[in-house]
Order: structure tokens, then C-alpha cells, then sequence
């Protein structure tokens, strides 16, 4: 696969695995890219995950017809990256190890070799010349690893950008680009919203025509809209008006709380809704569905005097991936003595710009009559 006339994909794609980092399914498989720039110099731009080394040798053996390479580009040591670079290097022992420091020390780390005398070390401002390209080397840490870099070649405009702009999915362009992008941004950057704001500050002086990720297509046409949703996702700026109803079920009571909320919702005008059970639901997707809309609904049984386990680690997870900015509306319901809003609350007190609906909805035993009016002033409230 050709991306310009000199710079090669190199990468893999990976249908085989079913959690991507142990925690997120991935059904329609990830890529792994890997990209060749054939210049007076050559340099493979990164990795891919050690299960595929074989593969990933083997083409770029075939793409390089001959040639050797001299650098390998690593800008993020992640094993989905940087477990097979040992072995490219191995292959290749004229071939140098571009990185960063960090990265330098992690990978002596994981490969428990000592690469002094095969690496470079750069830092944000250095370039590397491999003819009429030119790399223009820019840190980013913590996006989302502390020795994260990426680099521009001043020849082509391309950004290789490491996790940033990554998706799940194929390499294959998708006008859906926005679903994976945002649930791989929130579940595996998005905690480092002021690194990943910082990023796009410094890309903002590049002129950028296209964007190469790690994970998924390369950015070419919507590179305009892609930035523009990227700088909502790292602000935690909401997309559109919508609200995620979150809830679980023991004996179906929560469920139907949260079902008659959906509708009154829908009286009241607000269209734009996303329900998930999470006792069942992929959590990545209700995960992503919180942060995409500016209103989110928590519903729990109170259960062992405490927040339903599946509701409480969706919570946690809110917390973990740095929730904010957003309107909260707890309802909670139980046999004789219902306290889970209390619980839910103090869960999200650490997030930042959180703000707690006026209506108050808690129910006892089956829903009543005031019951259905409070869920029904709750979605007025919403709407």
C-alpha cells in the first residue's frame, strides 16, 4: 500500500484478538501501522505488536527490494509498537534506533539488552535528514506514555502523530471514522486531556496534509473535521445535546425506571438518547456515549447498602478517564431503604465541573405515581 509516492504501509492487521489492552473488545480487529519512507536514507516508522514480527519483517524485507534500512522510528515503546523492534534490529544491524530518551530506557527494559551503542536519542526540536524528507521530531508525553513522541516531515506535511488520531478497526478509511476514534480516545487517552490539548497547540504551527496514526486510517481528506473533534474530546467539550442513561437491574425494577425516563425524554424533545445496561453493555461504548453528550443519568439498586458493582465500576472508570464539565442525574430505587445516589455522588466528587440535576428521584418497591412524575420532572429538567 502506497501513501505517497515514497512513503510505504508497512503495518499489520490484527482480527485475531478480542480485548485490546486486556479491556477493550475490539470485533472488528485493530491495526498495527508501521510506515517505510524511502529516501536517500530509510527509515521504517515504527513498530508493531511482537505476535506479528514475523509477518511485519517479511513485508518490509519485500518493500525495500534489496535496500537496507537505516532507522527505525520509534515514537511510543508500547508493546503493540515496540516488541518487535528488537527483532528488527537484529535483521537489520547497520539500522540505528531513533527514539526518545525515555523510550531508549523502556526498551532496554523490555528487550533487557543494552541498545547504547544502537540507538539515537532525540528530543523535541531535533530533526533527522534522510534526504528531501525531513523529520521534525515533537515531544508528547503523556499521550499517552511518558516518552511519547511525534514528527513531521516537512517534505511530505505528514504528521505521524503515535496514539493520537488512533482508532480501533482496520486501516481502511471509514466515513464512520468518529465511533472508534472517539471510544479509542476516551478509553485510552482520554484522561490526559491538557497533554493531548498541548499536542494539537504545537500542530496547530504545522502545515499538516495529512495525519498518521498507529491505530487505524491515515487522515487525509476530513483532516479538518478529524482536528475539530479532536480539540472537543482533549477540552472535554461535548459533541451535541443528548443524554447517556446508564443503569443496571436485579429484578428489572432499575430497568424499567430507566426505560420510562427514555420515554418521558422523548415527550419532552430530546431526541438524541443512548441507553445501555451496564451490567451487559460493552462499558467502552456507555463510556464513550458519557463523554460525547453534555447529560449523563445514573440509575442504580441500592444493593448490600452500596451502588450496584456494574453501575460503581463504570463510576470509577468516569472518574479514572477524567469526567467533567457535565450535567449528572441520579436515580436510585430499592426494597425498604434506597442510599445509592449518595454513594454515586460521592463517587464522582472528585471530577471536576460537576453538576447535579435539582430533581431527586428514589424509588421504593415498584414506581408509583409520584414516582413516574418525578422521572417525568427529571426528563423536563434534561430536555
Amino acid at each position: 500500500m502506497i501513501i505517497t509516492e515514497d512513503i510505504l504501509y508497512a503495518g499489520v492487521f490484527d482480527e485475531e484478538i478480542d480485548l485490546f489492552e486486556g479491556q477493550y473488545p475490539v470485533e472488528n480487529g485493530v491495526s498495527y501501522n508501521s510506515y517505510i519512507i524511502m529516501d536517500s536514507k530509510v527509515a521504517v516508522m515504527d513498530g508493531v505488536d511482537g505476535r506479528f514480527s514475523g509477518a511485519w519483517l517479511a513485508g518490509i524485507e519485500e518493500k525495500l527490494q534489496g535496500r537496507q534500512p537505516d532507522f527505525i522510528v520509534v515514537h511510543h515503546m508500547e508493546p503493540d509498537h515496540g516488541a518487535s523492534v528488537w527483532a528488527f534490529l537484529k535483521k537489520y544491524p547497520g539500522s540505528k534506533m531513533v527514539a526518545s530518551a525515555q523510550a531508549v530506557k523502556v526498551a532496554q527494559n523490555y528487550f533487557l539488552q543494552d541498545l547504547s551503542e544502537r540507538c539515537v536519542a532525540v528530543k523535541e526540536g531535533d530533526v533527522l535528514e534522510l534526504g528531501k524528507h525531513t523529520l521534525h521530531f515533537v515531544a508528547a508525553p503523556m499521550v499517552h506514555w511518558p516518552e511519547v513522541m511525534v514528527s513531521y516531515d516537512s517534505c511530505s506535511k505528514a504528521l505521524f502523530s503515535a496514539d493520537a488520531f488512533g482508532t480501533f478497526g482496520p486501516f481502511e478509511w471509514d466515513d464512520d471514522w468518529a465511533c472508534e476514534a472517539r471510544r479509542y480516545y476516551f478509553g485510552i487517552v482520554g484522561k490526559f486531556g491538557a497533554q493531548a490539548q498541548n499536542l494539537l497547540k504545537k500542530a496547530a504551527g504545522l502545515d499538516i496534509s495529512m495525519i498518521l496514526p498507529l491505530h487505524g486510517p491515515v487522515i487525509k481528506e476530513k483532516l479538518a473535521y478529524c482536528v475539530d473533534l479532536y480539540q472537543k474530546w482533549a477540552s472535554y467539550t461535548p459533541e451535541c445535546d443528548g443524554v447517556a442513561v446508564c443503569y443496571a437491574s436485579v429484578y428489572g425494577g432499575t430497568k424499567a425506571a430507566a426505560e420510562e425516563l427514555v420515554k418521558q425524554l422523548e415527550i419532552s424533545g430530546q431526541h438524541q438518547i443512548e441507553l445501555f445496561d451496564l451490567a451487559r453493555c460493552d462499558q467502552s461504548e456507555a463510556l464513550e456515549a458519557a463523554f460525547r453528550y453534555p447529560k449523563l443519568v445514573l440509575a442504580s439498586p441500592t444493593i448490600n447498602s452500596n451502588v450496584f458493582p456494574a453501575v460503581k465500576n463504570f463510576i470509577m472508570a468516569l472518574a479514572d478517564h477524567n469526567y467533567q464539565k457535565r450535567l449528572v442525574a441520579l436515580v436510585e430505587t430499592g426494597m425498604w431503604a434506597p442510599c445509592s445516589a449518595k454513594i454515586m455522588g460521592d463517587l464522582l466528587s472528585g471530577c471536576k465541573e460537576i453538576t447535579f440535576a435539582n430533581t431527586k428521584v428514589k424509588i421504593t418497591g415498584h414506581a408509583k405515581d409520584d414516582d413516574i412524575a418525578a422521572l417525568k420532572a427529571l426528563a423536563a429538567e434534561l430536555a
